[in-house]
């Protein structure tokens, strides 16, 4: 069989000459510190401005009331949204992500709720009761929400929502809610 072939290309066909392959060596970086930075180069490029800081913050207790307001918020607007009636427009459920991982999904979190003219939210982070570090991430959420310009105020959730293992998140109206209102009050 490989005769009447080799006959129907003329015979004088020869085999080309393959050259040995050289085996480059290896490179001399460690796996473990690359799959580190490939890790860390792809957590930055999920937010590339993301203006939380991860610097060292100070520990609340895990039954701390968490309260923070802006200046110029109406006292009527927050004491409603302490007490829990406005309606929760978006929620956030931060329990058992490290701390690296909360910081991404609640600064994503308030850009999304900005983005779809959320006024209220509520992030869960929970106590951490009985951890070996109590109140981390709520520690953190008390820490970064002030951070973000868009975050009017926050206070500690009415217990139907999760009490001290929730936070209510007030977020500045958009311009077209600004309208809105606006001309809702005009027509009156």
């Amino acid at each position: 069989m490989t005769d009447d072939f080799l006959a129907l290309l003329g015979g004088d066909v020869t085999p080309l000459v393959v050259a040995e392959r050289v085996e480059l060596n290896k490179s001399s970086v460690d796996p473990k510190a690359l799959a580190q930075r490939r890790e860390a180069a792809q957590l930055e490029a999920t937010i590339p401005d993301d203006p939380l800081s991860g610097d060292p913050i100070e520990m609340v207790e895990p039954m701390a009331l968490l309260a923070f307001v802006r200046p110029g918020v109406q006292h009527g607007v927050y004491k409603s949204m302490r007490m829990g009636k406005y309606a929760i427009d978006a929620r956030l459920d931060l329990h058992k992500m490290t701390v690296e991982r909360a910081r991404v999904i609640v600064y994503q979190f308030i850009k999304d709720c900005v983005a779809n003219d959320v006024r209220t939210a509520l992030i869960t982070h929970g106590k951490g009761e009985g951890r070996k570090q109590p109140a981390l991430l709520k520690s953190c959420v008390a820490y970064w929400l002030p951070q973000m310009d868009h975050v009017l105020a926050f206070h500690t959730a009415q217990k139907h929502h999760g009490s001290y293992g929730a936070t209510y998140v007030l977020l500045k109206k958009s311009a077209a809610k600004k309208n809105k209102t606006r001309e809702q009050y005009l027509k009156r």
